[in-house]
């Protein structure tokens, strides 16, 4: 991946995602990928608290500049920065990234990973070129990974937010 981008390497990346049901209970999910393989200590969970209704840019404008101004604000956790960002979606979320994080002062490579019709990963957006990749490369399957967990991970939270406010006490 990192040849494919022209980094000098890449140990750390982290990926995000956005799941909500028509803007109930938008959560966004960060997982992190050291080497090659999930560091599950490192994942974090979002719940949106600023956005209203289905706004996948905003709501991921907000993970990003929560997780990159605690990253500021800490000598532990957060202050580990990736050396490239994952966004589960093409060029809009890259630019959202981009946005964030010139904001703050931040350069870490962004990358899209981007989907085909049938919603499975077909290449990489970046610096505003798509790349396509080799279905059959171990870099395709890494990537394929990433964007599976980040996905599970996103879902598998909002579903217990939902399913939470669905239970009541009388």
């Amino acid at each position: 991946i990192a040849d494919w981008l022209s980094l000098p390497h890449l140990v750390r990346a982290e990926a995000y995602d956005i799941s909500n049901t028509s803007g109930i209970e938008s959560v966004g999910s960060m997982v992190v990928f050291e080497n090659g393989r999930p560091k599950k200590n490192d994942y974090r969970k979002f719940k949106i608290k600023t956005v209203k209704g289905p706004d996948d840019y905003k709501s991921m404008r907000e993970v990003l500049t929560r997780r990159f101004l605690r990253g500021k604000e800490q000598s532990e956790g957060f202050a580990v920065y990736p050396d490239i960002i994952m966004m589960d979606g093409g060029r809009g979320q890259v630019n959202i990234a981009l946005e964030v994080l010139k904001e703050l002062d931040l350069h870490i490579p962004v990358c899209g990973m981007v989907k085909d019709d049938n919603h499975r990963t077909r290449g990489l957006y970046y610096q505003e070129h798509e790349i396509p990749i080799s279905h059959t490369s171990e870099g395709f399957k890494l990537i394929t990974r990433i964007q599976d967990e980040v996905h599970r991970f996103a879902i598998e939270y909002h579903r217990l937010l939902r399913s939470k406010g669905q239970i009541h006490s009388i």
